[in-house]
């Protein structure tokens, strides 16, 4: 039998540190071996349900393997029968949670936000490297200690609540926003729903909001689905636009989209806040914000007549419109216009040729009457004896210029 203020009758309860629809979380002192410890106590709701406890029993086993510095360290598990109550002893993290940081602050700086983060994927990525998935983070499950260690709570019981037969009517509504798309619409959650959720808490870290505000699973789908959320420099200068479109990748609707493991959603973030984009420029899968999708790309070209709007005529005198220079002949293509050079050289040609031919028949005329001309001449003068002779000197020139007249002739007008 446990004593009045113990549990187990090993754990003394000190003080509560928190409260939620699940549990109730305590601050023990463990006797055995002396050391501070949180135990904590499962809901009624929970405690009662066998399908509930049959499962957190088989994932408190897998989470107690989980031996990482960014985790926290489940070290037992059972049930106080005098008190009927299952509780789960854990590591005890002096410091505060990401929620009470944000409730006193409103918003973190970026590179504090980014470490938190950072750690945080260290811790998920262990996890999943061991087939572990969390499925419930969130700012209250993100402990930063004393010496700034970031460490993951409850891991475990959110996947055995998730196949419980019971209704977390306060558990379920106060982690919608940071549930994936896959998990609102009750598909089974892999480890880039838990990326999903840890973008969610990277967008409130930075911006003191969560991107979606929603009060029930099917409000929170039908925003995802329709709306986007609003640019995270938008919402705090500070954050550079490639930092926003990380954390807008970590938080798409499509799981692919999102990186493809807690290691690369870390570098991702880093690279963003020194000015990196996520993607690269022939990339077909960036994610474009709300004002990135509906922003008006600057006109080019000075608009055309065509174009102009004119007021009615019942309204005003429609402006003038003023007349449009001539489009420019458009330029003959280089082929166009060499074949036109050709054929102005070769027209010129044939003219030279066709003068040259008219010269040479006309001074090949005149030299044969100028003969002819002689002839006479002589023979009208000289004794018959010489006009034989003459006559066959004539007659032989005569006879060779015709040859030379007709082959010329036949030369030239083939």
């Amino acid at each position: 039998m446990s004593p009045p203020g113990f549990i187990a009758g090993r754990y003394r309860i000190e003080r509560r540190l928190g409260v939620g629809g699940m549990s109730t979380v305590q601050l023990a002192f463990d006797q055995r071996l002396e050391r501070y410890v949180a135990v904590k106590l499962l809901a009624e709701h929970l405690a009662d349900d066998p399908t509930f406890v049959s499962r957190f029993r088989r994932e408190a086993l897998s989470a107690a393997r989980l031996v990482h510095p960014n985790i926290v360290q489940t070290f037992d598990f059972g049930l106080d029968e005098e008190a009927h109550q299952h509780f789960i002893v854990m590591e005890y993290v002096p410091g505060q949670s990401c929620a009470e940081l944000l409730r006193d602050r409103g918003h973190l700086d970026v590179d504090q936000a980014l470490e938190i983060v950072s750690q945080a994927c260290r811790g998920l990525d262990y996890a999943h490297r061991n087939g572990v998935v969390h499925r419930d983070v969130k700012p209250g499950n993100l402990l930063l200690s004393d010496s700034d260690v970031v460490k993951l709570a409850d891991f475990g019981i959110a996947r055995a609540a998730n196949q419980s037969s019971i209704t977390q009517v306060g558990s379920v509504l106060g982690t919608a926003a940071y549930l994936a798309p896959e998990q609102a619409r009750g598909e089974e959650a892999g480890p880039r729903a838990d990326l999903y959720s840890l973008g969610v808490v990277t967008y409130q870290l930075l911006s003191g909001r969560l991107p979606y505000e929603a009060t029930s699973l099917s409000e929170l789908a039908l925003k995802q689905q329709r709306e986007a959320p609003m640019p995270l420099q938008e919402l705090n200068p500070q954050v550079p636009p490639e930092l926003a479109m990380a954390v807008m990748a970590a938080v798409a609707i499509d799981p692919e989209r999102r990186p493809g493991d807690a290691l690369k959603l870390a570098e991702t973030l880093r690279d963003g806040a020194r000015g990196i984009p996520p993607y690269d420029e022939d990339s077909p899968t960036q994610h474009l914000g709300t004002s990135s999708a509906t922003h008006v790309l600057p006109a080019r070209e000075p608009r055309t007549a065509a174009t102009r709007v004119v007021p009615p005529a019942g309204r005003a005198r429609a402006r003038a419109i003023p007349p449009q220079a001539p489009p420019a002949r458009r330029a003959a293509p280089v082929a166009e216009q060499r074949t036109d050079r050709e054929a102005v050289r070769q027209r010129r040609r044939r003219r030279r040729t066709g003068l040259r031919r008219a010269l040479a028949f006309t001074s090949l005329l005149c030299l044969f009457i100028v003969a002819v001309a002689i002839v006479l001449v002589i023979t009208s003068n000289t004794t018959s004896g010489s006009v034989v002779h003459y006559r066959e000197v004539v007659g032989n020139e005569a006879k060779s210029a015709i040859d030379q007249v007709q082959a010329i002739i036949s030369k030239y007008t083939k």
